[in-house]
């Protein structure tokens, strides 16, 4: 994939500290960066029997609410009995953040609350401990009482279950949203665990840089949690992107197929173009899709076989870049598919965070094309006004590689950039 800057074209973007530039090139005009809210939340995972579940309160693959004296007693028996095996910065929002900031060399910033005083060895301090530097926390809003914590509870059948402690996740005001901040960002991401509560601070923050980001035109991504939540929170999600304050959706099959009601993946990505300009469906060992409109005129055919499934040949134009409806004088839908790269890996370690890694690319895509379109408005790949820099095609190829790269870990988060790769057939196309 080619990326503005003085890269060497032959590797995957990007791979080693050694030579790599920044979006902060010496001709640039301003700063790129991205900006995210989340419930900060520091991830607990642990190897455990279903009578810990049961006794917890938790069904099987369910996310659970807990007191946080419960989950603190949980926490301390579980490390007692060894079973914990790994504690990360976690949250949607957080995860996606890091990996775009080791993606891309640069900056993005993460609003919420963290604890009012760290001290070495408490949850805050880990979880600034495994935040990448490029990640700016300097608005998060300090507040009195402890982090927000999730346990990862893995049975031995490999199913992931859930205990939840909020902490002070939802104490960030409204009044911490700096429209300064927003206005001038690629991209405004949040989840949607932010809208749950409609009385909580972090609902009305959430609403108000929504606002900001509207009123700037900034892209709004949205990350859909979990099918329990689209259910609970469906007409209010539907309203939010029908209204058009939201642009760009992400989520694993079951909450795409619970918003949508559609049970086949490209079917329920068809669905969801109805509601957004881009939408990201993963599915586990099915692999990722990728779903846009862009305008009839720019519609650019693959050079590789034709596939028909629930949509007949819906790669034909999976070399089209993705555009907001509102800007095609004659909207057409597109769609890519990619299988999980090598077939996934070997040994599994962890599925935590490979949805968020593989957004975090194409949060990535979307900045890179924000770059080039400033440091190059005259060139051909900005004669209309695209969303994405590569095509869908190039993006579910980028998505896929740094989604392996977290399955493969044991933590949701990556600690460098991705290896070298191959060129594609496609870049002709998109020479600038």
């Amino acid at each position: 994939m080619k990326f503005p800057g003085r890269r060497k074209s032959k590797h995957y973007f990007p791979i080693t500290d050694r030579g790599r530039v920044s979006f902060q090139d010496p001709g640039a005009e301003a700063v790129i960066y991205v900006v995210g809210i989340d419930q900060l939340l520091v991830d607990i995972e642990a190897r455990v029997d279903l009578p810990v579940l049961e006794a917890l309160g938790i069904p099987k693959g369910q996310s659970v609410l807990l007191d946080d004296d419960t989950l603190e007693r949980a926490y301390q028996e579980l490390k007692r009995d060894g079973r914990i095996v790994g504690e990360f910065a976690g949250g949607s929002v957080g995860n996606t953040l890091h990996n775009y900031s080791v993606l891309a060399d640069d900056h993005s910033y993460l609003l919420g609350t963290i604890t009012h005083q760290i001290t070495v060895g408490d949850y805050a301090f880990h979880y600034v401990r495994n935040t990448s530097s490029r990640v700016d926390l300097s608005y998060l809003h300090p507040v009195h009482g402890p982090m927000g914590r999730a346990v990862c509870l893995v049975t031995p059948d490999g199913e992931r279950s859930f205990g939840v402690a909020r902490g002070i996740m939802d104490e960030f005001p409204e009044s911490s949203v700096s429209e300064e901040l927003i206005s001038g960002a690629s991209a405004l991401l949040l989840t949607a665990y932010l809208l749950r509560d409609e009385k909580a601070p972090i609902f009305k923050a959430t609403m108000r840089a929504i606002e900001y980001a509207n009123r700037a035109s900034i892209p709004v991504i949205l990350s859909l949690g979990t099918a329990a939540l689209v259910r609970e929170k469906r007409d209010f999600l539907v309203e939010l992107f029908r209204s058009c304050s939201v642009g760009l959706m992400a989520g694993n099959f079951d909450e795409v197929s619970t918003l949508t009601g559609k049970d086949d993946p490209f079917l329920a990505g068809e669905a969801a173009l109805d509601f957004a300009d881009l939408v990201l469906l993963t599915r586990d060992h099915n692999g990722l899709y990728l779903c846009a409109w862009t305008d009839e005129e720019y519609r650019r055919e693959t050079k590789d076989p034709i596939l028909s499934k629930a949509i007949a040949e819906y790669n034909r134009f999976e070399y089209s870049r993705a555009m907001s409806k509102r800007e095609c004088a004659n909207p057409r839908k597109i769609y890519s598919h990619i299988n999980p790269y090598l077939g996934g890996p070997s040994i599994i370690r962890n599925t935590n965070g490979a949805g968020d890694a593989a957004l975090a690319a194409v949060l990535h895509d979307i900045a890179a094309n924000v770059h080039h379109r400033r440091v190059a408005p005259s060139s051909p790949k900005h004669r209309a006004r695209f969303i994405t820099y590569s095509s869908i095609h190039q993006v579910c190829k980028y998505a896929n590689r740094v989604s392996y790269e977290v399955l493969r870990r044991n933590s949701p988060r990556l600690s460098h950039g991705l290896p070298e790769r191959e060129d594609s057939l496609e870049e002709s196309y998109w020479a600038a």
